[in-house]
């Protein structure tokens, strides 16, 4: 892998001189937005702090990272870090003279920061359980690390008119939303990747168009030079909300942007230079016993499990980060991955190791519903408006208090504004935040989106019903539940064969 810190070190002055000059009042938000967002970094809301989004490549966090990100949240008293969608870490309420600076100890500890915001390659995502899962096609893993470096290469060396998310699955779920990112990899038993492209959430979302079939994972990073050379040759920029790949299936039509992507392709193969044959290390670690825990999954390696733990909000203190990094410090093989639904898996434990692991992350999410996503929300982002997080643990509270049972109620997806940093549009249950006049006054609603779901070959947004009060959805969230386990089904199977109840009991509750 090619180590970039020479390179993106040498880049840094422009973000420092930047940050100082915001912070001091001497550069308004809009330009101080142009510069940081390319070091992954933005203001947050009210300009008095910052945040910075650290890369994790394919959502891996080697236990080397991980003790990177607690010294540092303890050395600068950081109150809290947010797992996201795109299975990054960013650390939030950072002092702006301190941004920086732990841009620059980041970079020295081999993590990088550079593009986690603006226009360019985003954080290469990845099923979490890549190598490990029951069940799945092939491990990923070696070619969306080899895919995560070449697009680091590309930082600050093409001018894409916008950001591009690229995602690899390994063909058992589709958490990394494969099938509708600007291009995804999906795995195929027969050991080659099906892609799609131009697809993706936030306002006007659509599901990506297959492109090819069959391709040799060797070959993987022609497809991406291919995805690059199509938008930067079709993509909008001029209009920044067109700007995604997704509009080109517009521009285009669906055909042409197959034919475009296509051509592109070729050209790729023809110039030649990308092939690629990343080796995956084999996990040859033993384990003994059998260990059956609700946080608990087994490993396609006997005797070998993971640990999921859901931070409630996907926020994690320091303490709690803390006490995961010294629990598996002395583990072999152990490392974290990120999920796109804001989870940590601690992989590759054994059953005594994994009990220690579930001890280390105790009073984290405990159930399906308990597990929804809630972006970082209006009261700091400076594009939200909704107050995610808030509501999410109003939610939670509520339903805890009602003695739902944990199936009565879905993962529930919750972003703040339209950016759908909480992936709304894909959730059993969706909201979306906004401002509405009620009575003259303008309060906090959430729109209802309903009937979502990402799942491989199921693929659909939900249906948009319409606002909620914002202080009204945990009664609503509490009612459905009742009526759902009165039932005795879970809310999946209750959902497919009552949707008119679900809009009936929503139409009491919409404005």
């Amino acid at each position: 892998m090619t180590d970039y810190r020479e390179r993106f070190a040498g880049e840094s002055e422009q973000f420092e001189k930047a940050a100082k000059a915001f912070f001091s009042g001497e550069m308004s938000k809009q330009d101080y937005k142009g510069i940081s967002g390319g070091f992954g970094s933005y203001a947050e809301k009210g300009g008095a702090s910052g945040m910075l989004r650290l890369r994790m490549t394919a959502g891996r966090v080697s236990k080397q990272r991980l003790t990177f990100l607690v010294d540092t949240m303890e050395k600068y008293q950081i109150p809290f870090a947010k797992l996201t969608t795109c299975e990054t870490i960013q650390l939030h309420r950072l002092k702006g003279e301190l941004i920086p600076q732990i841009y620059e100890e980041a970079l020295e500890a081999g993590i990088f920061c550079r593009g986690g915001g603006g226009d360019f390659p985003r954080n290469i995502m990845a099923s979490p359980l890549s190598g490990v899962q029951v069940g799945e096609a092939f491990d990923i893993m070696p070619y969306a690390q080899a895919a995560g470096d070449y697009l680091l290469g590309l930082i600050g060396q093409v001018k894409l008119p916008r950001k591009l998310k690229v995602a690899f699955s390994n063909g058992v779920g589709n958490e990394t939303h494969a099938t509708f990112r600007d291009l995804g990899f999906v795995a195929n038993p027969n050991g080659t990747f099906t892609v799609y492209s131009a697809g993706g959430l936030g306002s006007n979302p659509k599901m990506g168009l297959k492109v090819a079939e069959g391709v040799d994972p060797n070959q993987t990073l022609y497809y991406i030079k291919a995805m690059v050379d199509t938008f930067v040759a079709h993509g909008n920029y001029t209009v920044r909300s067109k700007a995604r790949t997704r509009y080109m299936q517009d521009t285009l039509g669906k055909q042409g942007y197959v034919e475009a992507y296509t051509q592109n392709v070729n050209a790729a193969l023809a110039a030649g230079g990308l092939d690629i044959a990343p080796k995956a290390i084999p996990i040859t670690k033993q384990g003994e016993g059998q260990l059956e825990a609700n946080r608990v999954v087994g490993q396609k390696q006997p005797g070998l499990f993971s640990v999921w733990y859901h931070p409630l909000g996907g926020k994690l203190e320091a303490a709690s980060l803390r006490k995961i990094a010294d629990a598996i410090q002395d583990m072999e093989d152990v490392e974290l991955r990120i999920a796109p639904d804001e989870t940590l898996y601690i992989i590759n434990c054994t059953a005594s190791e994994a009990q220690k692991v579930l001890d280390a992350t105790a009073g984290g999410a405990e159930n399906e519903f308990e597990c929804s996503v809630a972006c970082i929300g209006g009261t700091v982002c400076q594009q939200g408006i909704g107050d995610s997080q808030a509501l999410y643990m109003a939610c939670v509270e509520a339903v805890r208090q009602a003695g739902i049972a944990g199936g009565a109620l879905p993962q529930v997806h919750i972003s703040g504004c339209p950016s759908s940093c909480g992936a709304h549009q894909i959730g059993a249950l969706g909201f979306r935040g906004g401002m509405k006049p009620v009575d003259g006054v303008s309060k906090p609603i959430f729109t209802l989106h309903v009937g979502g779901s990402d799942a491989m070959g199921d693929e659909v947004f939900g249906e948009d019903l319409g606002a909620i009060l914002a202080q009204d959805i945990p009664a609503f969230l509490v009612q459905l539940g009742k009526k759902v386990q009165e039932t005795g089904e879970n809310y999946a199977s209750w959902q497919a064969s009552h949707m008119q109840q679900l809009r009936e009991l929503a139409g009491e509750y919409l404005l």
